[in-house]
C-alpha cells in the first residue's frame, strides 16, 4: 500500500500544507507523475493540465504562507470533461468538439478554483455523457483500476478511475442517470449525487437537464462532504442541515422492481444493511414501487439531445453508435408523448417522496453486478435475462428522476472487485445522508481498500 500524499484524506493534506511539512507544488508534481504512470493503462484522462496545476499549486502555497488558504487550497482535483475549464478544451467525449477551448469556467469549476483546488486534468467521458460505460471515438475505453480488463462504468468513469488510481484526491463528476454512483460503485469509491438543484453549474454543458447534479467522487465520506461544502456554496439550493446522530428508519429493498442481482453482491450488501441495524437504526424490508422511470427518463433525455445536438447527424464528424441511435430516435418523438412524459415526471416525484413519510432513508444495492469486462455488458444476471441498457445498473436512475440525494459507498468485494450500497435521503437532507453513510463506513472499517497498490498491473 502506498501512503503518499496523493492517498491522504483532504483534512490530513491541508493540515500538512498549513504546518509547512508538505508543499502543494510537490504534490502537484506527484500527481502529474502518477498520471504518466497510470494513464497508458487506464485512459482516465482526455487531457492532463500540468502547467495549470503548477500555477494553482504555487498560488495555494502562497495562500498558506499568507494565512488565507481556501478550503481546498492545494488539493489535487480532476475535472470531468463535461465541465468547462477556462483556456482548455472541453471535448464532451466527441470528435465534434476536440478543438473547442472554453472561454470561461462553468459554475462548479469556478467554485473549486475559488476554493484553491489544483486541477490535474480533464477526465474521460462517453460521447455527450450518453452511456453508462466510458467509451468514445477519441481513444481507448477507460479501464478499472481494480482490473484493467473491466469497465469503470460511466459517464464519470474517467473521474472515478483518476481518484481510485491515486492521481488526485477528489474528482468532479456529474450524475444525470447514475453517472457518479455507477463508477463509484465499480471503482470502490464514495459517490454522491446531491439533491437536484443543490449544485449549480452555470454556463456549463447542457444534457439530462431535468435530472442532473454535479457532485464529488472521493475515497471517503468525509472527503465527499468536504467537496460538497464547496460545490454547494452559492448553488440554487442548499444541501440541508444534519439531523444529528439519532436513529434512522431505513427502508431496505434488496432488488427494486424485482430486478435480478448478482448473488455474491447481494450477500455483501445485505451484510452491510445488518450493520445499520446493529447500530440501532430501524431497518425494515420494503418493496419499492419505482416502475415507470425508464420511459419518462429516456424520452426526456432523447428530446433534449435531439434539440441541442440533432444537427450533428448531418455534420462532418463521426458519432458513436449509441449517440447516432439516440439522435435518430429523437427525430421520431412527438409533442404529445413528451407532454405526457413531463406530466408523469411530476407524479413520479410525488410517488417516491411518499416513502419518506414513514422512512428517513432508502437503501438498495448500488448496482446489480460488480464491474464487468470492457465491451461486454451482461445479458444475464442470477440466471435471468436482462436488458443491455440498464441490466447491470438499474437502481441509480429512479432517484435522478425523483431528484432525491443519493450516495454510494463500498461495502466489500466479490471476486476481488468492489461492490457498494446506495443510500437515498429526503430532498435537501444531503448532510444527514452523509452522516449515516459515514457511520456505516466507520462500522465496516474498509478504508484500506480505498487505497490501491502504488503500481497498476500491466494489462
Amino acid at each position: 500500500m502506498d501512503d503518499g500524499p496523493l492517498w491522504w484524506p483532504v483534512q490530513r493534506l491541508v493540515e500538512a500544507y498549513r504546518d509547512g511539512s508538505l508543499s502543494p507544488v510537490e504534490v502537484a508534481e506527484l500527481a502529474q507523475a502518477r498520471i504518466a504512470e497510470t494513464d497508458p493503462i487506464l485512459h482516465s484522462f482526455v487531457l492532463a493540465t500540468p502547467e495549470l496545476a503548477k500555477r494553482q499549486a504555487a498560488s495555494a502555497e502562497a495562500a498558506y504562507r499568507n494565512g488565507r488558504p481556501g478550503p481546498l487550497a492545494g488539493v489535487p482535483v480532476s475535472i470531468k470533461d463535461a465541465f468547462h475549464v477556462e483556456g482548455h478544451v472541453t471535448t464532451l467525449g466527441s470528435l465534434a468538439h476536440t478543438g473547442d477551448v472554453a472561454r470561461h469556467d462553468s459554475g462548479a469549476v469556478r467554485r473549486l478554483r475559488r476554493a484553491g483546488a489544483v486541477f490535474v486534468g480533464k477526465t474521460n467521458v462517453p460521447e455527450f455523457c450518453q452511456s453508462a460505460t466510458t467509451d468514445n471515438l477519441l481513444g481507448p475505453d477507460t479501464a478499472n483500476p481494480f482490473d484493467p480488463g473491466r469497465t469503470t462504468g460511466g459517464s464519470s468513469g474517467g473521474a472515478a478511475a483518476s481518484v481510485a488510481s491515486g492521481t488526485c484526491t477528489l474528482g468532479l463528476g456529474s450524475d444525470g442517470g447514475g453517472s457518479i454512483r455507477i463508477p463509484a460503485a465499480f471503482c470502490g469509491l464514495v459517490g454522491l449525487k446531491p439533491t437536484y438543484g443543490a449544485v449549480d453549474d452555470a454556463g456549463g454543458f447542457q444534457a439530462f437537464t431535468p435530472f442532473i447534479s454535479p457532485g464529488p467522487l472521493a475515497r471517503s465520506v468525509g472527503d465527499a462532504r468536504y467537496m460538497l461544502s464547496v460545490l454547494a456554496a452559492g448553488g440554487t439550493a442548499t444541501p440541508g442541515t444534519p439531523a444529528g446522530t439519532g436513529l434512522r428508519r431505513v427502508a431496505w429493498c434488496s432488488n427494486p422492481e424485482d430486478r435480478p442481482v448478482d448473488p455474491g453482491l447481494a450477500a455483501v450488501v445485505t451484510s452491510a444493511v445488518a450493520k445499520l441495524a446493529a447500530h440501532g437504526h430501524h431497518v425494515s424490508q420494503v418493496e419499492l414501487d419505482l416502475g415507470g422511470w425508464e420511459d419518462m427518463f429516456g424520452l426526456l433525455v432523447l428530446a433534449e439531445e435531439g434539440e441541442r445536438r440533432g444537427h450533428l447527424l448531418h455534420g462532418p464528424h463521426r458519432l458513436t453508435t449509441y449517440q447516432e441511435r439516440s439522435l435518430r430516435a429523437a427525430e421520431q418523438l412527438d409533442p404529445e408523448t413528451l407532454r405526457n412524459a413531463r406530466s408523469a415526471l411530476v407524479q413520479y416525484r410525488a410517488r417516491v417522496d411518499r416513502y419518506f413519510r414513514d422512512h428517513d432513508v432508502i437503501a438498495t444495492p448500488a448496482t446489480a453486478t460488480p464491474a464487468f469486462e470492457l465491451g461486454h455488458r451482461p445479458k444475464t444476471i442470477a440466471d435471468r435475462g436482462v436488458g443491455r441498457l440498464w441490466g447491470a445498473f438499474p437502481f441509480a436512475v429512479p432517484f435522478n428522476v425523483s431528484g432525491h440525494p443519493a450516495i454510494v459507498l463500498p461495502v466489500g468485494f466479490v471476486d476481488g472487485l468492489p461492490v457498494a450500497i446506495q443510500l437515498v435521503g429526503r430532498h435537501n437532507a444531503d448532510l444527514d445522508l452523509l452522516s449515516l453513510a459515514e457511520q456505516l463506513e466507520s462500522g465496516l472499517n474498509l478504508r484500506p481498500f480505498a487505497r490501491l497498490p502504488s503500481r497498476i498491473p500491466a494489462s
